[in-house]
């Protein structure tokens, strides 16, 4: 993609379309700066992937003009994706305090930090990258320390929302930044980029607090030991669960490796308030008496290995959930997760335990993080955007985000529904979309990223769906014929012991092809595999209606 000089450039790389792996490219001229860098966890069609983080081919060709790697919040869809863009590209990061504390703890992991330039930023800080110059602006979400940006251009000024919601009432005191938002939309703004997820849903987000009170009384009312899931990096969520055991007299445990390192963070920083005395070790639960201890746990989305997961299976060592027991689900789940979720509450019920779940609205242990429709509304009214770009959700929510743009005074025709790799330019004051780069999925499984591809997950969905078949024969290697052979070994297709007509018809339409192929002089072995499987894969369909996958092996003596 080529950049005028004079042309501001909109981007994303992930994030559109999609829940997860966000990241945006704003470029004018010759500087480039990233916001975000996220990874999204597979479904299940994607089988063996651990981790789904955006392609940054674009990011790699012009590494020379980033001036900079900004991340708006600490969570996993915003910073995942971080080692591996650093292990390509050495480039600075700005974040706030408890948002660093989180990105530290995955570059230890990858031996990166000693390399990565970071620095710290709040919502006062000013950068100057080039030809853009940077400000921030506070918002209230389901972490500490949330960031909106804003650009200021040669074209005018572009907000970045980030995550957010308006909280009149949060549970850390960090108050969004109503005014210096107004402030922002009276200068003028050229554009707006603001996240969707909860386009979809009328009202206003509730506040953190209404939580507050449902977890007090739900453990004013629990008799045996209470176990709470949630996500590790909702602070405020652990502060009202410590603040309801100081209420009703009960030592904390916490399960789950992630949780234990978020809250490390967050008490070390300052951004968790633990009495001393409070937490205890896994060991220690069953010393104490069931009512004088409360557990918070990760695997609030059904994650099997979770401490949650596990701890449903009876697969936690030396913690058990026992009948009278307690377990709050105060996370929704996030879209795609509902069926791990229901497994786990349903083995949960068979322990005996008393289950509270649901969506939050009909619990009160859970609120959004993210802005429902009154909230978008008002931060358009409060931008005043001349253009709109609505970014991180699916199409639908993207759809309906127009609407409500076009509701408050955005004129139809300004808003750009995009899909990664679509660029939307700024120039004259005008703004365009006629062009896209490259962009896409970049797998990554165990150590290797981006080795695994469409086709070799093709062949893992083959494998899982249809099994395979191994046919070998031994060939001579001066005629070519038969001298052992074949040997037909199958795995996931069918059972050998009641399948033996079927396998004595395959072994004969391998010595058939090979023969004829010997007859016609072919002996290129790719030839020979390659009629030997299209042979084999008519005859195994027209029986079975499936289709293994057949590796035939030659061994020539």
């Amino acid at each position: 993609m080529r950049s005028n000089e004079n042309t501001l450039s909109i981007f994303a790389l992930g994030g559109i379309n999609e829940i997860g792996k966000n990241m945006y490219v704003y470029q004018y001229g010759e500087d480039i700066v990233i916001v975000d860098c996220g990874g999204m966890f597979p479904d299940e069609s994607l089988l063996g992937i651990d981790l789904i983080i955006p392609d940054i081919t674009y990011l790699e060709e012009n590494r020379e003009k980033i001036r900079g790697l900004i991340i708006t919040h600490g969570h996993e869809d915003h910073i995942g994706g971080i080692p591996y863009l650093l292990k390509k590209i050495n480039v600075p990061i700005y974040a706030t305090r408890f948002t660093l504390g989180l990105i530290e703890l995955k570059l230890d992991e990858h031996r990166l930090n000693r390399d990565t330039k970071m620095v710290t930023i709040d919502s006062d800080s000013k950068l100057d990258f080039g030809k853009m110059d940077v400000s921030f602006f506070r918002v209230s979400h389901s972490i500490p320390d949330c960031l909106g940006i804003v650009f200021h251009t040669p074209e005018g000024n572009v907000v970045h929302t980030g995550d957010f919601k308006f909280d009149l009432t949060p549970e850390n005191n960090q108050y969004s930044d109503i005014h210096k938002m107004a402030a922002i939309g009276d200068s003028g703004v050229i554009a707006l980029v603001s996240e969707s997820t909860n386009a979809e849903r009328k009202g206003l987000t509730p506040s953190e607090q209404m939580v507050g009170k449902h977890l007090e009384e739900a453990f004013f009312h629990a008799h045996g030991k209470i176990f709470v899931s949630t996500f590790a990096s909702n602070v405020n969520r652990v502060q009202q669960v410590v603040s309801a055991c100081i209420e009703t007299n009960r030592k904390l445990a916490l399960l789950g490796r992630s949780m234990v390192n978020v809250i490390s963070i967050a008490i070390e920083r300052g951004y968790l308030d633990v009495p001393e005395g409070m937490l205890i070790e896994a060991s220690e639960i069953d010393k104490l008496p069931p009512e004088k201890v409360a557990v918070l746990c990760t695997g609030s989305q059904g994650e099997p290995m979770a401490a949650l997961g596990r701890l449903a299976s009876g697969n936690y060592r030396d913690v058990s959930i026992y009948p009278e027991d307690t377990v709050i689900l105060a996370a929704s789940p996030i879209p795609g997760n509902e069926k791990d979720v229901s497994r786990i509450i349903d083995n949960l019920f068979q322990l005996g335990a008393r289950v509270i779940y649901g969506s939050g609205s009909s619990t009160g242990m859970h609120v959004s993080g993210h802005g429902y429709q009154e909230d978008l509304k008002l931060m358009l009214t409060l931008i005043k955007p001349t253009y709109f770009i609505p970014i991180h959700g699916e199409f639908r929510m993207l759809h309906h985000h127009r609407l409500l743009a076009e509701s408050v005074g955005v004129e139809k025709g300004n808003t750009f529904i995009i899909k990664n790799g679509d660029v939307v330019d700024i120039e004259n004051g005008t703004a365009r979309q006629t062009r896209s780069i490259p962009s896409g999925n970049t797998y990554v499984d165990g150590m290797g990223i981006g080795d695994v591809g469409e086709i070799v997950l093709r062949d893992r969905r083959q494998l899982s769906e249809d099994g395979m078949m191994v046919i070998v024969i031994t060939l001579s290697k001066n005629d070519r014929k038969i001298i052992q052979g074949p040997d037909t070994i199958t795995r996931g297709f069918v059972y050998v012991k009641n399948s033996e007509d079927l396998l004595r018809e395959v072994n004969r339409l391998v010595k058939k092809t090979v023969n004829d192929m010997q007859e016609e002089n072919i002996r290129q072995w790719n030839v020979i595999k390659q009629n030997i499987k299209k042979s084999i894969g008519q005859y195994l369909f027209a029986q079975t209606k499936r289709r293994p996958m057949i590796l035939p092996i030659i061994i020539e003596i």
